[in-house]
């Protein structure tokens, strides 16, 4: 019996679950067949995103505390840590830029009767937060008990906490050797899960994508359809054009054998909203299909999971002028410079979860005075776009890390 690779097997579970979805949809939603399958879809997508859920938490911190304490034998803490920021930093600051400059071209959201979505801006409610909340509230999140940031899940005070850890380990040299082993091992035990988990994969994406054809409402999707290819468009500009043209610049790398070892992670990304969720498959792509040493992969990988999101500071720039074309606000340069600036403070805050961008989006919207409850106008079609900007800001992470290695191996 012939073998089927992974990588083919989830490019047939995502075609089956959008085929499977297309079909769905135009049947009564009320029917059997209908309820039933929509069932058993959320049973299987469930399963799928919980197990990966499973293994995050241990393997964002071991793989830190390992990738910084395995860099001491190299002297390179530093440049990969200052490497990471500034590729990370530059391809946001690119992403934004683009993003605005789209955005005053074709103008989203001229046009459109806003009166059509007073209902769902009535029923929205989300607590606002200004700037300096916003700020205040991201340091506070940096710096928790370490045994509760695990226990809830907090990336980000988690990333922290395993950072400083693995730079402890490397001040304390030979010392600590044993604690090194220890991580080592329980990495390598947290990875081989991750195995055993992809080999559910293609069921779990046929499921999750089957929901998503299923769940969106196409009179919307119509009504919208200029802001949503837009969208779209100046993301895949993004993840197709400038991220590849900096990863062969840099790295000599095509954009076709990138493609090809990243498939899966993308296809994942795509499938789940969620970079957090694709990062122990993010890890599996760089490493193995990819070459990235472990060192590095360890390092920029989580690191960027948490605060690489071009895909999502893209997003909510464009969301912004979209929404004060909408409700006939005028922005003007020091406004759009602080859309700029609040896209990529919130980018950076967002969790990498399905959605998550809906919640800062109110930070940017009221950083130039705009209606807070305007977000619910992009609440139906968010997890269509949400997609697409999860699975650009994977494919950031992975060119990063490829970027990081071939900048340090040059210095």
């Amino acid at each position: 019996m012939l073998k089927i690779s992974l990588n083919t097997q989830i490019l047939l579970g995502a075609l089956f679950g959008i085929l499977l979805g297309l079909g769905l949809a135009t049947l009564d939603q009320e029917s059997s067949l209908s309820q039933n399958s929509l069932y058993i879809a959320g049973l299987m997508s469930t399963l799928f995103i919980d197990l990966l859920k499973m293994v995050l938490v241990p393997l964002v911190f071991t793989s830190i505390v390992v990738g910084v304490a395995n860099l001491r034998a190299h002297h390179q803490i530093n440049r990969v840590w200052t490497t990471a920021i500034s590729f990370f930093a530059g391809t946001m600051v690119l992403a934004i830029l683009l993003a605005l400059i789209v955005a005053n071209l074709f103008r989203p959201g001229e046009g459109l009767e806003i009166a059509m979505f007073k209902d769902a801006m009535q029923s929205f409610e989300v607590r606002q937060m200004t700037l300096r909340e916003f700020f205040a509230h991201f340091l506070h999140s940096l710096f928790l008990n370490p045994l509760a940031a695990l226990a809830q899940g907090n990336i980000i005070a988690i990333v922290v906490f395993a950072l400083l850890l693995g730079i402890a380990l490397v001040v304390g040299g030979e010392r600590y050797q044993n604690i090194l082993v220890l991580m080592r091992e329980f990495l390598e035990l947290i990875l081989m899960l991750v195995g055993w988990i992809m080999r559910l994969a293609p069921f779990g994406i046929m499921a999750l994508l089957l929901q998503l054809v299923v769940a969106q409402d196409m009179a919307l999707l119509t009504t919208l359809i200029k802001f949503i290819l837009i969208v779209i468009g100046t993301t895949l500009v993004h993840g197709l054009i400038l991220l590849p043209l900096i990863l062969y610049l840099t790295t000599g790398m095509t954009p076709l054998r990138f493609w090809n070892g990243g498939r899966e992670a993308l296809i994942t990304a795509f499938a789940t909203s969620s970079s957090a969720a694709t990062m122990p498959i993010t890890m599996r792509c760089v490493e193995q299909h990819l070459h990235v040493k472990s060192d590095v992969a360890g390092f920029v990988i989580p690191l960027g999971a948490t605060m690489n999101m071009d895909g999502t500071a893209l997003y909510e720039a464009i969301a912004a002028l979209f929404i004060a074309n909408l409700v006939g606000i005028e922005l003007d340069i020091m406004q759009q410079l602080i859309v700029f600036l609040t896209a990529m403070l919130a980018a950076i805050g967002a969790p990498g979860i399905p959605s998550a961008g809906m919640v800062t989006m109110v930070m940017v919207l009221q950083a130039v005075g705009l209606p807070a409850e305007a977000v619910a106008i992009l609440l139906p079609i968010d997890r269509l776009l949400d997609a697409f900007r999860t699975m650009v800001n994977v494919e950031g992470d992975m060119i990063g890390s490829l970027v990081v290695q071939k900048w340090i191996k040059n210095t």
